[in-house]
């Protein structure tokens, strides 16, 4: 079975292409980040000591992350991906194009629910220094409390779903050796647009 993957990665019909090297920068930068965010997300609820040091780091890395989204889908939009292979089942190819729009809504939803949420507890978005984000919604206790639940709910979500891309991303290099994986990850030029 293994020899049989490995020579239908070497048949050239088999071959994946790439995407571009600035999609494959935008997505690496990203699942960084926002590895980075979750860990923070949870230091600073297991953390009382190094919790203001921590909401410092995860609100410019939250803006950061909402600015990076909203290139990368505008660079996913003009360079889209690369066919699935031919033989990936419907199901499959149904399942990775709902990854993919959960994680872009995410990226977005999670960064403006928590400006949203600062917003309405008072809380001044410090980017660097003297640079502050303005808010974006009105004072109210009652909707900072159901805007941090919110939070909370969806930074879970996108935990799960980030698992979940992890592992198919691992069973496409390791299992099927289709090409998906390496499409994302080569560091060869690309092939793709």
């Amino acid at each position: 079975m293994i020899e049989r993957s490995a020579a239908m990665t070497q048949d050239p019909t088999m071959q994946q292409e790439r995407f571009s090297g600035f999609s494959r920068l935008l997505h690496w930068l990203m699942a960084i980040l926002i590895l980075a965010m979750l860990f923070i997300g949870i230091g600073m609820i297991a953390s009382f000591g190094d919790y203001h040091w921590l909401v410092s780091l995860h609100k410019p890395l939250g803006i950061a992350i909402l600015v990076l989204a909203a290139i990368r889908l505008i660079n996913r939009l003009r360079h889209p991906a690369p066919p699935l292979p031919a033989a990936m089942p419907g199901w499959q190819r149904w399942a990775a194009h709902a990854s993919h729009v959960l994680l872009y809504v995410l990226m977005f939803a999670l960064p403006l629910v928590g400006w949203g949420m600062l917003s309405a507890a008072r809380d001044p978005i410090i980017l660097y220094g003297a640079l502050h984000l303005p808010p974006i919604l009105p004072h109210d206790v009652a909707l900072y409390a159901v805007l941090r639940t919110t939070h909370t709910i969806l930074a879970l979500l996108l935990f799960l779903v980030f698992l979940a891309h992890l592992g198919a991303a691992l069973m496409h290099a390791m299992i099927f050796r289709d090409g998906v994986f390496q499409s994302m990850a080569s560091l060869r030029a690309r092939d793709a647009g």
